[in-house]
This record gives structure tokens, C-alpha cells and sequence, in this order.
């Protein structure tokens, strides 16, 4: 009889009475977990709207040297006036970590980004199909005079995926960098060449005196022109003479001084671990 009713009614019917439902608690739990109707498949999605989807992680973009992918974004810096910021178009390059093209206007604009774009691939040598250059899905990164000067240059686009924060470690790392330095301005900028200025220093800074963590203390402007190599070979030979000197001051080994010949954007999703080395 009960073979012929449908799983949901039958589950029930075999539930005992309420009279014999009393027991230990460990009985009960039991019982509960009998009266459990998996019968699906269940609706994950309900209305009109388009059911949501995944979106797969970029393909992994390698770099070992310089110019092979570049990362950009846009940020604000407060002006005097209020309700009134100054924009800053940065560009980075992910294998050496310098700061490749800067630009600071008064408005956000594609002609702005694709104007920075050509003079630092001018500036830098980049040769057609060599470059990728990722960035957000800014209205900026996505217009038409953007994409056009790209194209011309023989420059690959690369964009983050929709409503994905940390698609662009390298740049909002930067960013976290400028803002949080010691000289960043307490106050706001009075004018665009104030702004200017104090870019220009820090670019500088950073480039030439920062000693990079990511890039085993070394400042991105030496690891870009390729004297890294020979910088981290002496640091090395000064370690393994003061431990063949004092070897009871080492416990392990020395500092990992070996260059680091790849970068990865979007390596096995974790980008949250490449933005900390940005």
C-alpha cells in the first residue's frame, strides 16, 4: 500500500504516533532527523530577476620582466573646495613595482587615461603584443578613445570581472601606499599644481628610495633596470660572512635573497595575498 504513495506522504506515514514520540533526548534527535523530507530538487531562486552566476577568475597573467603587464587606476586627492577632488591616473608595473606613468586633472575622462597610456609606452619602449594593461571596469578604462589608443598601440586590454573588489590588487595596494605615507599632505590640496607636486615627490620616493618589500627590499626603480641582481648577490655574501663569523647569533637559515623571477596577477584566487605584495 504504502509503496504506491508518493516519498513525502510516505516518510510521514511511517513517523510513529505522537504517543510514542516521548523518549530520551538522544531518541528524539533521532526521530527528528527520520521526519526530514529531502525530496528536491529545491528552488534556489525565486522571481523574475535572472538567477545569479559565477563568474571564473581571469586567466592567470604572468610577468617576468619588466613591461609585460601594467596595472592602472584612478583615485581621488581632496581639494580645498568642498565636494571638489582632484583625480590621479597611476600606472604599475606588476613584475618591478614602479610607478611607470602618472597623471593628476581636474576631471576623469578617457581622453585623460589614453593620453598617460601612449606617453608611457613612448617613455618606456613598450613594443606592440608584449603588454597587457589591467585596470577596473571604469567608465574611463572602458571608453572608446581608451581602447582605440590601445589598440593602436598593439597594447592588450584587460579588465577586472563585474562587481569583484580585488581583481586589481597591485593598484589599490598603491594607492593604500600614497595614502597612508607619512608626507601625505594633513590638509588639502590648495590647487591642481599643489597636487602636482607632491605626486612628482612621491613618485620619486617611491621609485628610487622606497625599499620594497615585495621585491625583497630592493626599490622598484633598481629591480625595473635589472641592477636588483647584483644588489641582493652582495646583501647575500654580507649575510653568509657574519653567520661563518658569529654563528651562534643564527638559528636558521639566512634571509631568502634570491630574486623573484615571476609575478602573477589573478594567481590560484588568491588575490588578496598579491595585493599585500604590491
Amino acid at each position: 500500500m504504502q509503496g504506491s504513495l508518493p516519498p513525502c506522504v510516505r516518510v510521514v506515514a511511517a513517523c510513529p504516533p505522537a504517543s510514542s514520540r516521548r523518549g530520551a533526548p538522544g531518541q528524539r534527535g533521532a526521530l527528528g532527523r527520520s521526519r526530514r523530507l529531502p525530496v528536491g530538487p529545491f528552488l534556489a531562486h525565486r522571481g523574475r530577476s535572472a538567477p545569479p552566476t559565477s563568474r571564473p577568475r581571469p586567466r592567470a597573467k604572468r610577468a617576468t620582466g619588466p613591461c609585460q603587464v601594467w596595472s592602472w587606476d584612478i583615485t581621488y586627492l581632496p581639494s580645498s573646495v568642498r565636494g571638489r577632488f582632484y583625480y590621479l591616473y597611476m600606472i604599475i608595473d606588476v613584475w618591478s613595482r614602479m610607478i611607470v606613468g602618472w597623471a593628476v586633472h581636474e576631471s576623469e575622462s578617457g581622453e585623460h587615461a589614453a593620453a598617460l597610456a601612449e606617453r608611457a609606452c613612448r617613455e618606456h619602449g613598450v613594443e606592440a603584443g608584449v603588454l597587457t594593461f589591467h585596470s577596473d571596469n571604469g567608465s574611463p578604462m572602458k571608453a572608446a578613445t581608451m581602447l582605440a589608443t590601445l589598440q593602436m598601440l598593439g597594447v592588450v586590454p584587460s579588465f577586472s570581472r563585474p562587481r569583484v573588489s580585488d581583481d586589481n590588487p597591485f593598484s589599490e595596494s598603491l594607492f593604500r601606499t600614497v595614502k597612508y605615507s607619512p608626507a601625505y599632505p594633513s590638509k588639502p590640496f590648495e590647487s591642481l599644481e599643489a597636487a602636482r607636486t607632491w605626486v612628482a615627490s612621491f613618485v620619486d620616493w617611491y621609485n628610487c628610495k622606497h625599499l620594497h618589500s615585495g621585491i625583497r627590499f630592493v626599490t622598484p626603480a633598481d629591480r625595473h633596470a635589472g641592477r636588483h641582481v647584483e644588489i641582493l648577490e652582495r646583501r647575500a655574501a654580507v649575510f653568509a660572512e657574519a653567520r661563518q663569523q658569529h654563528p651562534e647569533r643564527w638559528t636558521g637559515a639566512i634571509r631568502n635573497l634570491d630574486p623573484v623571477p615571476v609575478v602573477t596577477l589573478h594567481s590560484g584566487g588568491d588575490a588578496g595575498r598579491e595585493a599585500s605584495a604590491a
